[in-house]
């Protein structure tokens, strides 16, 4: 499989706990409890935007065929979304961005260790990504050791670079798929 296999169908991949699936409308409920609360964004580079503040924006455009993935963390006994997962920036079909984001109340128990481990292994078994790669604020300690948790390496520091809107100092953390 290729990336280009899912432009139009987003993958479902289901963990122990969780299941990482695309977003639909029904999901505003739960996006409203969490995405607003300005506590997430303390690291993420930028505060909570229109969508995160109204998230049935989110589903108000039709969605263009990409080859990014944007997906919900939902828990599997409930399929309430907790969290959401990027694949993004990709380049060359080689190499893509990484990013993870939890509700408050759902840091801290490993679904964040859960749906990245699900989400690397996904990309490098069924697309042809050999690199994957995240920028982290150095003050995200939890965000730092969950990337290590996974595999994941410190490639460098970036001293007072721009992150997503904010100038911070943040880390380059990679994985590259094992050479078969």
């Amino acid at each position: 499989m290729a990336l280009a296999d899912y432009i139009i169908e987003k993958p479902v991949i289901r963990t122990d706990r969780l299941i990482l699936r695309p977003m639909t409308s029904s999901d505003i409920p739960a996006l409203r409890e969490w995405m607003p609360d300005e506590s997430i964004y303390t690291y993420w580079g930028k505060g909570p935007g229109k969508a995160e503040k109204n998230p049935e924006l989110m589903f108000q455009k039709k969605e263009k065929p990409v080859k990014s993935f944007h997906l919900g963390i939902a828990g599997k006994e409930d399929n309430r979304v907790i969290g959401d997962l990027w694949i993004y920036l990709i380049e060359n079909n080689r190499m893509a961005s990484v990013a993870v984001r939890l509700a408050g109340p759902c840091q801290g128990k490993g679904y964040g260790t859960e749906s990245l481990t699900a989400i690397t292994d996904f990309c490098f078994e069924h697309t042809e990504l050999r690199r994957l790669w995240a920028e982290i604020d150095i003050r995200n300690i939890a965000s730092w050791k969950m990337f290590e948790k996974c595999g994941y390496t410190r490639e460098g520091l970036i001293r007072q670079g721009k992150m997503v809107n904010t100038w911070c100092d943040y880390y380059i953390y990679a994985k590259l798929k094992e050479n078969e």
